[in-house]
């Protein structure tokens, strides 16, 4: 996924981007609601993780925006606001969860999962898609019983392809979830990544789209 932070903590912002890039997430920080707009008026993000109290205004008004031209994007704050006055605010105002500082980083890896598997109308952590089983919690992939060993950029496209099942993601949209902003990509990075994949997970897997890019199919034509 492609993730947007926001959050001025500079150390917290850190230690929780690190956390969401080991998981796999391409994640932008950005440490002010100015800085936050603007790359929400360049990227298509896929979550945001949002705090509260920001140098230039409050969250909420950044989360009441994008719920008022009915931007869907999952949001899941992240505050030391804990009472629960704030929390029932935040909920109200279209937040998909909150979580109160401080928190553990697993937990927060845990909840992103949760969100982003209800955003895609998906809730079940465990995948069936032709000989693979796939489990999104632990991000094991399985084929004939058989672990297979991704790494961290392979199972970034994997997961965007699942969380897109049986449609065709484009090869920017790959690379939008494969690397943040500062990172250098090279032309042919996400057919280079595709074809390790493939090889580890099978060639029918992952189907090309000529011209517009990538799907896995949820049913394999017989």
């Amino acid at each position: 996924m492609r993730i947007l932070l926001v959050e001025d903590n500079q150390p917290l912002g850190d230690a929780v981007r690190e956390q969401m890039l080991g998981d796999g997430h391409a994640t932008d920080l950005m440490p002010s609601l100015a800085e936050a707009r603007a790359c929400l008026g360049t990227t298509a993000y896929d979550l945001i993780l949002l705090d509260m109290m920001l140098p230039d205004g409050k969250g909420i008004t950044l989360l009441q925006h994008l719920r008022q031209r009915e931007d869907r994007t999952p949001v899941i704050i992240l505050t030391a606001l804990d009472q629960i006055s704030d929390r029932i605010a935040g909920l109200n105002a279209g937040a998909d969860d909150y979580l109160v500082k401080p928190f553990d980083l697993a937990e927060l890896s845990a909840r992103v999962g949760a969100v982003a598997r209800r955003y895609t109308g998906n809730p079940n952590p465990t995948l069936q898609v032709g000989e693979l089983t796939i489990d999104l919690n632990k991000r094991v992939v399985k084929r004939h019983e058989r672990s297979i060993d991704l790494t961290p950029r392979e199972w970034a496209l994997l997961d965007a392809l699942l969380q897109r099942l049986d449609a065709t993601v484009s090869k920017s949209r790959l690379e939008s979830c494969l690397y943040d902003f500062g990172t250098e990509v090279e032309s042919n990075t996400v057919e280079v990544h595709i074809s390790r994949l493939r090889k580890k997970i099978g060639r029918e897997q992952i189907q090309t789209v000529r011209g517009i890019g990538y799907r896995i199919a949820s049913a394999h034509p017989s």
